[in-house]
């Protein structure tokens, strides 16, 4: 065989894996995407209540050390945010209840968290945190 017939060869076949559409079905949706403008909740979030999805955002500090919770952010936030109550819930933050005790990373390093979508008022028992919408049994990772 002819070198020039080899390279030919070579590069006819795909250096890289191809991943099809299917493989990459969970969309990473930003947390605007929860609610429409008058602060209800979006078609997106009622569909998929107590599904898996991927929200991207930013971890605020967590409340405490040794925590399974935090809160994604929209944006960097250097302290973690206060929640008054249900009704004045922001629509840029959601809480996290992690699978595991949280590693904690930089306020402004964008994260990708997974998990269990659930809607509606929840006061954590531990922490007092009230809120409106989160994610539980999530994981997560630097986007």
């Amino acid at each position: 065989m002819k070198r020039r017939h080899f390279l030919a060869g070579a590069l006819s076949v795909p250096a890289f894996p191809v991943i099809s559409l299917p493989a990459l079905a969970e969309d990473t949706i930003k947390l605007r995407d929860l609610y429409n403008k008058d602060l209800s909740f979006s078609d997106y979030a009622l569909a998929r209540e107590s599904q898996r999805v991927s929200i991207s955002g930013f971890m605020a500090p967590p409340l405490k050390a040794e925590s399974t919770f935090f809160v994604l952010t929209n944006r960097p936030l250097a302290v973690c945010p206060f929640c008054e109550t249900e009704a004045e819930w922001p629509d840029d933050i959601l809480a996290i209840y992690a699978k595991r005790v949280i590693e904690v990373i930089s306020f402004n390093t964008r994260i990708v968290v997974r998990g269990k979508l659930e809607l509606g008022a929840f006061t954590d028992p531990d922490t007092q945190f009230v809120s409106r919408v989160r994610l539980v049994d999530a994981v997560y990772e630097r986007a």
